[in-house]
């Protein structure tokens, strides 16, 4: 059977761009360690198999050398360790909030839609607390409503639907498209922002903590402020040398839990896993952020700070760990590609706009009965 000459480093970097086991990719493919040294060559078939369980184009393999992929968007995870490698789940996901985003922007165009005016409208001079201010007016974002809610998903679902009203689609899931066998990692990245006066865009990492995500859509949020796109992964700590994520999180900081009303809600004397449980609840955010706004305020010093800061990021990594998914296929579907983009999409597919074939393409599903039952989850009679 003819073999086709393929590189052997492209077979070792296809497996590491997907952030795959050796070994267990070697159960599927016998021969896997002889394509890497050359000993041996696949065939087409096989080759199509491997691109496809890699998740790499399978044009790629015919490349003299492994490409050098970057993202489509700025790049703000550096936190001074140099930029990390981007993995497949990453750029596959950016490229699909593209799509959609490409494909609201239009539908917005043909609607006769206006730009929204907050897209750019600050700068990076601008004060962070003045900023705050504008968002939560824009979003009629309130600490008192949040704090009513009982718990951090409901004041998350809120926060969401507040951004959503405003005119952003804000996209959440841990995982690619619906594969819910490619998950995202959060020590990649957080989320990110697409800028776009018409069609602004947020994607949050799904797979982090409730609380972590509330923080996530805020820094994003800064971004969409300043006018800019940026895929991001600073933690609420951050005290990086990159400027814009520095501004970013303390925007986030102050729109989440505002400096006056956090002194208010401090009680002097308080032992700090009670204060760091208590004022997480009311301000319904990590711990880690009401610990930068201790730190912030000056009743936390450098050192005992950033020691609090560890112990608590490693808790919170363990809760994570054992945070699994699951619900109404529906629901989630609606959350992964956002309320106001499913509608829309609906919408146009109904009215004949849109072929079926690409609204199935960017909804990540594949039967007409699945799309029918979307769009009645939504409130269209189909």
């Amino acid at each position: 059977m003819p073999r086709v000459a393929v590189p052997p480093a492209l077979f070792a970097w296809a497996r590491e761009r997907a952030g795959l086991d050796g070994t267990a990719l070697a159960a599927r493919f016998p021969h896997l360690d002889d394509w890497e040294t050359g000993a041996r060559q696949p065939t087409l078939r096989q080759l199509e198999q491997y691109a496809q369980a890699t998740h790499a184009p399978v044009g790629y393999f015919f490349l003299p050398a492994p490409p050098q992929e970057s993202l489509p968007i700025p790049d703000f995870r550096t936190l001074g360790l140099g930029v990390p490698r981007v993995s497949a789940n990453l750029l596959d996901v950016v490229y699909a909030c593209q799509s959609r985003q490409a494909w609201y922007r239009d539908e917005a165009l043909v609607n006769g839609e206006t730009p929204l005016p907050f897209i750019g409208s600050v700068r990076l001079q601008s004060e962070p607390p003045a900023v705050a201010e504008r968002i939560r007016r824009a979003l009629g974002f309130s600490v008192i409503e949040r704090a009513a809610c009982p718990t951090w998903a409901e004041a998350l679902r809120l926060f969401i639907a507040q951004a959503e009203a405003a005119g952003v689609m804000v996209m959440v899931s841990g995982v690619v498209m619906n594969n819910n066998a490619r998950h995202l990692d959060v020590r990649e990245f957080r989320g990110f922002a697409l800028a776009d006066p018409l069609a602004p865009l947020v994607f949050i990492n799904g797979a982090d903590s409730k609380a972590a995500q509330m923080f996530t859509l805020a820094h994003e949020l800064a971004h969409l402020w300043l006018g800019q796109s940026a895929v991001s992964n600073a933690p609420p700590s951050d005290t990086q040398d990159h400027a814009t994520e520095a501004w970013c999180n303390r925007v986030a900081a102050e729109l989440l839990v505002p400096q006056a009303e956090f002194q208010a809600a401090v009680q002097p004397g308080e032992p700090l896993p009670a204060a760091l449980q208590r004022l997480a609840r009311h301000f319904k955010v990590s711990s880690l952020v009401v610990l930068r706004r201790l730190f912030d305020v000056g009743l936390l010093d450098r050192e005992v700070f950033w020691q609090a800061y560890r112990d608590e990021e490693q808790r919170l990594g363990q809760l994570a760990a054992r945070n699994t998914g699951g619900g109404d296929f529906y629901r989630t579907t609606v959350a992964r590609v956002s309320r106001r983009f499913a509608s829309a999409l609906v919408a146009s597919t109904l009215e004949g706009r849109t072929l079926y074939r690409d609204a199935f393409r960017m909804l990540g599903i594949a039967k007409p009965g699945t799309f029918n039952e979307l769009g009645r989850s939504l409130g269209f009679p189909t």
